[in-house]
């Protein structure tokens, strides 16, 4: 019997080359696909899976960020039995660790070499954990105390970062306090090169494993 796997990433070229990788060896068959964490609980719900490979910071349908720390917790809430492979350009320690905290299996930089991705998830199917080096060192660095603090962020910064978290838009923020649109996005810009992350989804999941809300 093949190995089932469901794959979830926003761009189409990542889950074609995921996909021709996975089918390659002849014992992996891609039973589901997704381009969005509410898409994914949908085919989730429709199809039996034994291995989800999925990135962390895919879009909503809505067009808000996906958070990846609530995909992951909810697949391993919903699905416990299924087990969770995470492929990922984040690349803040504290929130890979809050994630790899959350129960994923296996965890790879998109950006390194996937040539042995087939031989992971198959390791991943009979719960051997897997980390990759770049995702290593990282984590090594977060448990080691030198990313445990939240970077220095200016008073403005701050006070961008917790509206954002708290739900508002750059155009809802630049009203509430009286400022330019663009002043309020390169605040945003500056404080989000500050802690690492280079999207909304990886600034939540920083918020969130930090409990700066």
């Amino acid at each position: 019997m093949k190995l089932r796997v469901v794959l979830a990433d926003d761009h189409p070229f990542v889950l074609l080359g995921v996909r021709a990788m996975l089918a390659a060896g002849g014992d992996i068959e891609v039973v589901g696909e997704a381009c969005g964490a509410s898409e994914l609980f949908e085919v989730l719900e429709m199809v039996t899976c034994d291995v989800v490979v999925t990135d962390l910071t895919m879009p909503a349908v809505s067009g808000e960020a996906g958070d990846g720390l609530r995909l992951v917790r909810r697949l391993r809430r919903e699905w416990p039995g299924v087990r969770v492979v995470v492929l990922t350009s984040v690349a803040n320690g504290a929130v890979l660790r809050a994630v790899a905290h959350a129960g994923v299996t296996a965890m790879l930089r998109k950006s390194e070499p996937m040539d042995d991705l087939a031989a992971i998830v198959r390791g991943a199917a009979r719960g051997l954990a897997h980390v990759s080096p770049a995702i290593e060192r990282e984590l090594a660095a977060a448990d080691s105390g030198s990313e445990l603090h939240v970077p220095r962020l200016t008073p403005r910064e701050s006070e961008v970062i917790r509206k954002l978290a708290g739900g508002s838009s750059v155009t809802e923020i630049a009203r509430a306090l009286g400022r330019d649109v663009r002043t309020v996005s390169s605040q945003k810009r500056e404080a989000m090169a500050k802690l690492g992350v280079s999207n909304d989804a990886g600034l939540f999941a920083f918020v969130r494993a930090h409990g700066l809300l």
